[in-house]
């Protein structure tokens, strides 16, 4: 399968270089320091279960892209109206672009930037990984997930195809006839951590060694889900608690990106995490405190120039 990336961050790269080692024919489009390192030599790909080393076809020309079966979207949300232009291009030459970063409304955002809905999969991705140098990422987490469907439900060819893909590689994947409503349950994980960790500084670990910090925890998984749940989507006390005890499981050590790009001093995701409950709560008329406080004080912080 011919699969373009767009982003070679630390995503970006650990997936294109998990496709290519599963075989599939895999472009990257990067810049700077990444686009040298991956032109020099092979990417180190560091993993729980050892290091492997691959070489890919990187790029800093989208034209070269064109004609990808599957264009799959690795950029921070901040970077996303840079790469408009690209994913119109490759959109339009047939691909499929799949956007899989945080948030629930990214496929509404593609589409104010020029994007149809129907030439997009919805897609999400759970892991943690980094860039530890250019040329280097490390996956620090034991679960690695894709999920894809379409934006509006419903069985998918596509989705079936690149989940199988994606799956092909070692990575658990999925296609998802509600992908609506695991975008909801993932933002339910991600956010509480990303806040607890953004406003406490520290990995998770700390921040679960108090009983306030879970309390926390708690009350920001559980705002996350009522304001899904007042928007349609079908989510549960259920989800709730299954979503809290895997916050609670993650590795002590692990940092979420958010802190990760507080620590570089570069822009943040505050606005599709944190600012995107608040703000869909108080639309919904659903109380959201934890991440009242969270979007504001995170929002003050997340300023500067992304890393290259």
């Amino acid at each position: 399968m011919h699969i373009a990336v767009v982003g070679a961050g630390a995503i970006g790269s650990w997936l294109a270089g998990a496709l290519r080692l599963a075989g599939h024919d895999v472009q990257i489009l990067a810049r700077d320091a990444q686009l040298a390192a991956l032109r020099r030599g092979p990417l180190v790909l560091r993993e729980p279960e050892g290091t492997r080393e691959v070489t890919l076809a990187a790029t800093d020309n989208p034209a070269e892209l064109a004609g990808a079966e599957f264009a799959l979207v690795a950029v921070k949300s901040y970077d996303l109206a840079s790469v408009a232009p690209t994913l119109a291009l490759l959109a339009k030459s047939g691909s499929t672009v799949v956007p899989l970063l945080n948030g629930v409304d990214i496929v509404e955002r593609l589409e104010a930037l020029g994007i149809r809905r129907a030439a997009q999969l919805a897609g999400s991705v759970t892991v943690s990984v980094a860039r530890t140098a250019p040329g280097a990422v490390e996956r620090r987490s034991n679960f690695q997930r894709v999920v894809v469907g379409e934006p509006d439900g419903g069985d998918s060819a596509r989705a079936t195809r690149l989940a199988a893909a994606v799956a092909a590689a070692g990575i658990e994947a999925r296609a998802s006839t509600e992908v609506a409503r695991d975008l909801w349950l993932k933002l339910a994980f991600v956010d509480p951590i990303a806040a607890a960790c953004g406003l406490s500084r520290t990995p998770i670990g700390p921040v679960r060694e108090t009983a306030g910090g879970v309390a926390l925890l708690e009350r920001a998984v559980r705002e996350v889900l009522a304001v899904g749940r007042a928007r349609g989507v079908r989510l549960t006390d259920a989800d709730a608690r299954a979503t809290l005890d895997a916050v609670l499981e993650t590795p002590p050590q692990m940092k979420p990106s958010l802190l990760l790009d507080l620590e570089r001093g570069g822009p943040t995701e505050v606005d599709i995490l944190c600012g995107a409950v608040a703000k869909l709560g108080a639309a919904a008329k659903v109380p959201t405190p934890v991440h009242d406080v969270a979007a504001t004080f995170l929002g003050m912080l997340g300023t500067g120039s992304p890393p290259r």
